[in-house]
Formats: C-alpha cells, sequence, structure tokens
C-alpha cells in the first residue's frame, strides 16, 4: 500500500472508531468520510461497505484483548483475571457504539482464543484462591453485561460509576461461602441470550 494510502486507512479506521462509539452503527459512511476530511469515495475504496469496516474494527479490538489475555495470564499468580476484567470492561465503553457487535461476533479463531483465555484466567484465579471456587464462566459474563448496562444508563453524568459496580461483584465472587445459592446459567443458557438478544 502507498503511503499515502496507508495514511488514508489508518485516518478512516481512527475516525470510525470515533464515529460508531459516539453515534452506533447506524450513522452512515459519510459521517466517517466527513470525520476522517476525505471523500467518501475514499472511504469506499479502503473498505466497500460499512460491514467490512465495522468487522475490521471488531478485529482490531479482539486482538487487542487476546494480547492483554495473555500478558494477565503470563503473570502467572492468580491477579490476572481482576485486571483483564478491568480492560474488558473499559474496552467495550471505549467501544461503546459498537460493542454489541463485538459480543455477538464469531470472528475466526479468535473468539476461540479469547474464550480459551478466559478460561485458563478462572482457573488460574481459583488455583490461587483469589476466587471463589464456585465462581463459573457465567458469572463472570452476566457480570461484564451488567457493568455494560451500567454504563447505559450512568453514561457522561457518572462516568466512573461501572467501577464501583465491578469492585462490589468482584467483592462477592472472592467471598466465602459464596453469596448465593443459586446456579449460574450454563453454557447453553448463555448461547440462547446471546441469540435472543441478536434478533432484537
Amino acid at each position: 500500500m502507498r503511503r499515502d494510502a496507508a495514511r488514508n486507512q489508518e485516518l478512516i479506521l481512527r475516525s470510525a472508531h470515533e464515529v460508531f462509539s459516539e453515534l452506533g452503527t447506524d450513522v452512515g459512511m459519510d459521517a466517517v468520510a466527513s470525520r476522517a476530511g476525505v471523500g467518501v469515495g475514499t472511504v469506499y475504496r479502503h473498505f466497500p461497505n460499512k460491514d467490512l469496516l465495522l468487522d475490521h474494527l471488531v478485529n482490531t479490538m479482539y486482538e487487542g484483548l487476546v494480547a492483554a489475555a495473555q500478558q494477565a495470564l503470563a503473570r502467572g499468580d492468580g491477579t490476572g483475571l481482576e485486571d483483564f476484567l478491568r480492560r474488558l470492561s473499559r474496552s467495550l465503553i471505549e467501544h461503546l457504539g459498537y460493542s454489541d457487535r463485538f459480543i455477538s461476533a464469531r470472528g475466526p479463531g479468535v473468539g476461540e482464543q479469547l474464550d480459551s483465555l478466559f478460561d485458563q484466567l478462572l482457573t488460574q484465579a481459583k488455583t490461587h484462591r483469589l476466587i471463589n471456587d464456585s465462581t463459573t464462566k457465567a458469572d463472570l459474563q452476566m457480570l461484564i453485561w451488567g457493568v455494560r448496562g451500567v454504563v447505559a444508563v450512568s453514561g457522561s453524568v457518572a462516568p466512573d460509576a461501572w467501577e464501583r459496580f465491578l469492585d462490589i461483584h468482584l467483592a462477592g465472587l472472592r467471598a466465602s461461602p459464596f453469596p448465593s445459592v443459586n446456579p449460574a446459567p450454563d453454557a447453553r443458557q448463555i448461547r440462547d441470550m446471546l441469540d435472543a438478544r441478536d434478533k432484537h
């Protein structure tokens, strides 16, 4: 790719991230072009349709989270799980306008890799007794959805409210005895929740 074309692509991606994060994915490619200061034809030359542009943004988001999870796991002391949950929460907030697409995406291989790392982080935290043995991955998935819900409600009024929400729930997951006798959703129920959400 020529230097000017590469520069334009970087500018388009940065602008698309800003526009979709702020306004959601219903906005058109002309909004991205306007933010980038290029013609809409330039945007389409790099990304022939909006889905391809969004896929690129989501894949970049995935790659950043995979790298963060690998770094957290490499610490080896069980503290990586909580740090990764904070990193994941921040990433979903930074990409709020298109984070739904991230949650429902089934990227080739990448989703499975992140899923495996998540399992390993949970196992490591349990091994070091930094989280209750009864904690499941579904508990953590529901917690992250809850964080997104707090952000949606609190917005710019209390932009850090999600961190207190996360702190309180992580304290509950560390508690012994476990603070709930109700079972966590199983993997099938989590899939069904995602599928039902995608249909709406």
